[in-house]
């Protein structure tokens, strides 16, 4: 059989699979038409401003790379571990969730509920029997109740398709609680105060915008008599008629009749209110309209990363130490570490002089340098020496060679 005919014996068809009068009725289990496993925003979130910026640092988080490393004895990175752990970080973290997917979703679930939970799903070894044990996949949960040593956490369930509610003791859950607390969660932080000021906004908003026509009748007569008044509302009454019945809205009123429009909107200082308060946040999160729109410079983007986005990754990283490396990793320099790319927000015309310096003050080689722009390594074995390329290489101890006059005049003497 030639080689494209053993091709097509051997392939296989993902909406053809064989005879369907001999297939197996498979259950598959619950299904749904929208993903259930993932976490979404809490509704006063949802619907207002703040799920872009919550969106956006969490977005900004997950682009940090996490990593299990092993450090030396001065506590400098030497290198990433090739464990389960650093897998679910990085590659897996559970069957739905890729390892930046899983990074983000912390980050947005603990912006959105002030506190979130990692739980390790699949393990080798029970984490409630000992420190020892290797993490294959990990979720993150809602905290609904708290006891003193325990917490229970409303988890999506991979086997049933569905969130389930379980009782776990703190020392094998990794809560992480939000750094910017008091300014997004808490009850009167001003966070919550912009949603309550948005609220009603779009709450006048509504209102405005409703089928109304607002209008004041002057009538020709005194309405202080019950019966005037009654005449006066069936005249109200006689002109909303002529208005809903009208193909056009049109309706006719007596010469003496005067009628004044009030729908102009009432003036309020809830729009500038809001906008205070939108101002305050981004100055309280270290957050620049530029880093919203992507128009920040380099000190602007250099603020963002170190007052809200390193807080945010040191909170996670200290608690996966905390909870997830047994002591015994620790005394061995293992730790969770993470580092921001410097070369992501650099402009090309600044490009070749940083790697200049860098590589002339021999603090990466040159194939370092090409693999953060993208290009293939260099064969050459220079490209991997840490070392200045504008100064001569030392020479190579080299025999004397010694001077054939010299010799014959020696064999002569």
């Amino acid at each position: 059989m030639s080689r494209l005919g053993q091709g097509i014996k051997n392939a296989w068809n993902a909406f053809i699979r064989g005879d369907p009068s001999q297939q197996q009725v498979i259950r598959y289990g619950y299904s749904t038409s929208y993903r259930p496993d993932r976490n979404g925003l809490s509704s006063k979130n949802a619907k207002s401003i703040v799920a872009p910026i919550l969106n956006r640092i969490a977005i900004d988080v997950a682009a940090i790379s996490m990593e299990h490393a092993q450090l030396d004895d001065d506590n400098r990175f030497v290198e990433a571990k090739d464990s389960e752990f650093n897998s679910c970080l990085n590659l897996e973290a559970n069957i739905d969730q890729t390892g930046r997917a899983f990074r983000q979703d912390i980050c947005m679930s603990m912006l959105d509920e002030g506190v979130v939970a990692v739980v390790p799903v699949i393990t080798k070894g029970d984490p409630r029997l000992t420190e020892s044990f290797k993490i294959y996949s990990m979720r993150v949960g809602k905290v609904i109740e708290w006891y003193p040593k325990h917490v229970k956490v409303r988890i999506y369930n991979e086997d049933n398709g569905q969130k389930q509610d379980i009782l776990l003791p703190k020392y094998m859950v990794a809560i992480i609680e939000n750094p910017l607390y008091a300014v997004m969660n808490e009850h009167n932080s001003t966070l919550q105060r912009l949603i309550r000021k948005l609220n009603l906004l779009d709450y006048i908003d509504e209102q405005s915008s409703k089928n109304k026509l607002d209008l004041v009748i002057q009538l020709p007569y005194s309405l202080k008599t019950e019966s005037k008044r009654e005449a006066a509302k069936s005249r109200l009454n006689e002109i909303e008629k002529q208005l809903t019945g009208s193909t056009y809205g049109i309706a006719y009123i007596d010469s003496t009749e005067h009628i004044t429009q009030l729908n102009r909107p009432v003036e309020n200082n809830l729009l500038a209110q809001t906008d205070k308060l939108t101002e305050m946040l981004y100055g309280q999160l270290g957050i620049t309209k530029g880093v919203m729109d992507g128009t920040a410079s380099e000190q602007e983007m250099l603020n963002y990363y170190n007052r809200t986005i390193e807080p945010i990754l040191s909170a996670i990283a200290d608690e996966f130490i905390r909870k997830f490396l047994s002591k015994t990793a620790r005394s061995l320099n293992q730790s969770i570490v993470f580092f921001r790319d410097p070369f992501r927000l650099v402009p090309v015309e600044k490009l070749a002089d940083i790697a200049d310096k860098l590589t002339r003050n021999e603090i990466v080689t040159g194939n370092e340098i090409r693999g953060k722009i993208g290009f293939k390594p260099s064969k050459d074995p220079r490209a991997d020496e840490l070392r200045n390329k504008n100064i001569a290489a030392p020479k190579e101890e080299q025999t004397p060679q010694v001077n054939d006059e010299s010799q014959d005049e020696d064999e002569n003497y």
